[in-house]
């Protein structure tokens, strides 16, 4: 039978929502149920539902399924996992939030290339699997990482680190260049009406530098949360920057299921779905791909997405 097993992070009175669907028996584990890798979405806790225990909420049979009612695969479920879930998702997007470096902006190559010449001095490598650990996070926590995983805290602070890497990055910061995509999809949603906005954990002093050729079209933002803002106690993944992003949109706060959030780093995207929102990842294809398992939607550019499968407005040359 299909069943749909919860995935889910109850905060008080708050149950956040990620659910996945699958061709399971009835005795398989939590583990195994969270193996499938299809994300739909459930916005009602399990007391509304009337299910006596969390166990049974979280293996219980699936009277709204959206998917076909013979059981599948998991082969089947996978392949069909996409279509599954634009048909899941459509219509209920309002809002979109964008993450900068590494998505908008090619800015990651220039904290490789600076990490890389600081780690030779101490005959270290700097590899993916660190990388993966320090993108989208505050500076600051990203360097305490960068020393502690490479065994060279004894030797460099995080914050003599950062002053290092300051030097080398302020002169490589104004030379960023667009990621494939990214004109073209800020513009289009501009042009549509639909809100948008940045938020990145970048600070204001790095924001103003990567956008130094590219103040025009970020310009078309309806505001801008950065990594230092009062709001942003937390870096990601703590949903900090992102709820203080919908909470800035005229009229807001937006619901978090209105919101689609577009990401590249894989503390980016838990964030996003900490915070109860969509998570459309655009990793680096070097990053390894279990950082996926918890986008919504997984692009290898910006230049593949297409706007009605999320319900907005499709491209110009999508009309016929």
């Amino acid at each position: 039978m299909v069943v749909w097993a919860f995935f889910s992070n109850y905060r008080g009175t708050r149950y956040l929502d990620c659910l996945r669907i699958g061709s399971i028996p009835n005795n398989c584990s939590i583990k195994e149920a969270r193996s499938i890798g299809l994300l739909v979405r459930h916005d009602r806790r399990p007391e509304e539902l009337n299910f006596p225990s969390r166990k049974e909420y979280l293996f219980s049979i699936s009277l709204h399924s959206r998917l076909p009612s013979r059981s599948l695969s998991l082969l089947e479920l996978q392949h069909r996992a996409p279509a599954a879930r634009a048909m899941a998702r459509r219509g209920t997007i309002t809002h979109v939030i964008f993450d900068m470096d590494g998505l908008l902006l090619d800015t990651e190559k220039f904290y490789t290339e600076v990490q890389e010449i600081i780690l030779a001095r101490y005959n270290k490598t700097f590899d993916w699997s660190l990388k993966a650990k320090m993108m989208g996070k505050k500076a600051i926590e990203a360097a305490r990482v960068f020393v502690e995983e490479t065994g060279i805290s004894d030797v460099l602070t995080a914050e003599d680190f950062l002053v290092e890497r300051e030097e080398m990055l302020k002169t490589m910061f104004p030379t960023s260049e667009l990621m494939p995509g990214a004109s073209r999809l800020i513009r289009h949603l501009h042009a549509k009406g639909i809100p948008i906005c940045l938020a990145t954990g970048s600070h204001r002093r790095h924001f103003e530098l990567k956008t130094q050729k590219h103040g025009e079209l970020f310009s078309l933002m309806h505001h801008v949360v950065l990594g230092d803002d009062p709001e942003v106690k937390q870096g990601k993944p703590s949903p900090d920057i992102f709820l203080a992003a919908a909470r800035r949109f005229e009229g807001g706060p937006v619901d978090p299921l209105n919101v689609v959030v577009f990401e590249d780093a894989p503390a980016g995207v838990i964030a996003a779905k900490n915070a109860g929102m969509f998570a459309v990842m655009v990793p680096d294809p070097r990053l390894d791909s279990s950082f996926h398992d918890v986008a919504d939607q997984v692009l290898k550019s910006l230049l593949d997405f297409d706007p009605s499968e999320w319900g907005l407005p499709p491209f110009d040359e999508q009309k016929s």
